[in-house]
This record gives structure tokens, C-alpha cells and sequence, in this order.
């Protein structure tokens, strides 16, 4: 695969095995699963390699069936792996979820406390990683995942900022995940303070901020030292604001059948940040992170439907 010499993508956070099951129904009673790759950052990761993008993807897996796995899973997607390291004290993380026939959010359940992912630390995370051209995506997932991945993610920070490297960070909020919502909040706003583009929906800034009108949501993170703001919207798609003053509401695409929503917001996130990497304006990226969203919400896994670079000269063709 040909790649874009000129920018590289790096992300990090917790991989986990994903099972889905095959029929409709509690989970309990359920008897057979598909096996996918999950993780919000590696979902983002996945989407920009396909695209061509040099993509590194930093984490820690168990040495176990499920590390292998995922391990491999990676590699077939072109995905760097020397910065995934292994131990045999902690297993791999995995995830469960209901199939859906209503269109609406699938019951997940979580089995990833005291996960190998879990020990990613500041050591970690290698400085070299990071170079003029660099793009650096953080999310509010692998943050709550625990301290010393915070640890490593502010890290991480530090060696983007001093090379100069654009970022982005999704608030991408798991409540569950955090010790209380205070802590919470003050680390995710934090986090985007230190980001150039920031990616919140409109129910998390009624968390975040207490409100869920766009326009002040995106003033709240430009006034704190974002450059740019999308707020993703849902199936109406998404409202950009910058520091230059440049705004508006950029339509979503229309879907004629919502099978999985799990993984739009990753799916979204890939698809602003390759455009803004390919050159395109603020209104092009969210447009393409609309398009991204949309094929998401149309397939059973996280990450099954993000397009290669053909695929997409061909969709953004025809819209």
C-alpha cells in the first residue's frame, strides 16, 4: 500500500477483542458471537491507514489468544506495531454486545479492569514516535482506562507539542470508566484545552459544560485553546467553528437502515482528520466525517465499514 509521505498518525490507547452476538437478545442467552477488533483509538487508527496514512498505534496486550489476535488484526490493517508491547501478568480486555434489529444502541458490557492495557505508562511512549508532520489523536476512552494511561497520554502530549505535531482529541465520554464525574470532567477539558482540533457531541457538553447548543460549546473549548471545534450532532450531522471565526452546520447523509451505532464517533473522527490532512477545509473535513459516521451506523463491526483511498474517491464522487 501506497503511503502518505507527508503526514503520519499516531494514537494510543486499549485494543480489546469485540464479541457480537449473532442474534437478537440478552446476552446471557445468547449462544454464539462474532469476534471482531474493537477500541476507539485503534478504530481511528484502522480508518487512517486504509487511507494510506504512516499509522502507529501505542498499547499493551496479555499474552494470551486474545493479545495474538489483536496483534495480528493490526498488522493486516497495515497499522505499525512495534509500539504494542506484551505482558504475562495482565490479560487482554475484551468487550461483549447485543445484536440489534431496532436500530437502536446495542447493551455492552466491558471485561477490561486490570487489563494489560490498563499498565500502559509514560515510559511507554516512545519520543521518536513524534516528528515534524506528526498527527497525534487522543480520546476521553483510553483516558478513563486508568492513571497511568492518563499518564501516558499527557506523555504523549508533551513529545507532540514539543515536535510541533497538530492534535486532536475526542471527549468521547465512558463515565463508567472514571473513579467519579468530577474527575472526569476536569481531565477530559484538560485534555482538550491541550488539543488543536476538539471533537465533542452535543449530550456530552451538557456533561462537559451544561449545555448542549453547539455554538457555545464550541466558544467554551475555543476560548480554552482550541483552534478548531466540530461538534458532532448526531444523524444531523455536524456544526465547525474556529478561531478564525469560521462557522456552520455541515448536513448529515442520509441512512436508510441504522444496524450498529458503536464506532460512528471513531469512524467521524477518521474521517476530519484525513481530510484535514489531505488539505481540505474545516466544512470539507466535517462533511467527510459525516460520510465516515454514516457507513459506520450501516454494518455490524467497529471499524468494518472505513473505506480505502479508491473507495472513497468513489463515495466522495457521488456526494
Amino acid at each position: 500500500m501506497q503511503t502518505n509521505q507527508a503526514h503520519s498518525f499516531v494514537t494510543l490507547g486499549e485494543a480489546m477483542g469485540l464479541f457480537v452476538a449473532k442474534t437478537p437478545g440478552n446476552l446471557a442467552d445468547v449462544e454464539e458471537f462474532s469476534r471482531f477488533l474493537a477500541g476507539a483509538e485503534v478504530n481511528v487508527a484502522i480508518g487512517m491507514a486504509r487511507l494510506g496514512f504512516e499509522s502507529s498505534y501505542v498499547s499493551k496486550v496479555g499474552k494470551d489468544c486474545l493479545g495474538e489476535y489483536i496483534r495480528k488484526a493490526i498488522s493486516k490493517e497495515n497499522i505499525l506495531t512495534n509500539s504494542i508491547s506484551e505482558t504475562a501478568e495482565y490479560p487482554t480486555g475484551f468487550m461483549m454486545k447485543t445484536s440489534q434489529t431496532d436500530g437502536s444502541d446495542p447493551a455492552v458490557e466491558y471485561f477490561r479492569r486490570n487489563s494489560a492495557a490498563s499498565t500502559l505508562n509514560a515510559k511507554d511512549i516512545d519520543p521518536s514516535l513524534f516528528k515534524a508532520g506528526t498527527h497525534l489523536h487522543l480520546t476521553g476512552v483510553a483516558a478513563a482506562v486508568s492513571s497511568s494511561m492518563r499518564e501516558a497520554i499527557f506523555q504523549a502530549l508533551e513529545y507532540a507539542k514539543a515536535q510541533g505535531c497538530s492534535i486532536t482529541f475526542d471527549t468521547n465520554l465512558r463515565p463508567t470508566l472514571w473513579p467519579d464525574q468530577e474527575t472526569m470532567i476536569k481531565t477530559v477539558n484538560e485534555l482538550a484545552f491541550a488539543s488543536d482540533i476538539v471533537l465533542p457531541g452535543v449530550e456530552e457538553g451538557k456533561i462537559l459544560i451544561g449545555t448542549e447548543e453547539p455554538e457555545a460549546i464550541a466558544d467554551f473549548y475555543l476560548k480554552n485553546g482550541a483552534k478548531t471545534v466540530i461538534v458532532k450532532l448526531g444523524s444531523a450531522g455536524a456544526y465547525y467553528k474556529t478561531s478564525d471565526g469560521e462557522s456552520g452546520t455541515v448536513a448529515g447523509f442520509p441512512v436508510a437502515k441504522v444496524v450498529d451505532t458503536v464506532g460512528a464517533g471513531d469512524s467521524f473522527a477518521a474521517g476530519v482528520i484525513s481530510a484535514l490532512l489531505d488539505g481540505k477545509s474545516v466544512a470539507e473535513a466535517a462533511k467527510r466525517g459525516n460520510l465516515f459516521g454514516s457507513l459506520a451506523v450501516q454494518v455490524r463491526g467497529d471499524s468494518e465499514s472505513l473505506p480505502t483511498r479508491t473507495a472513497l474517491a468513489k463515495l466522495e464522487g457521488s456526494n
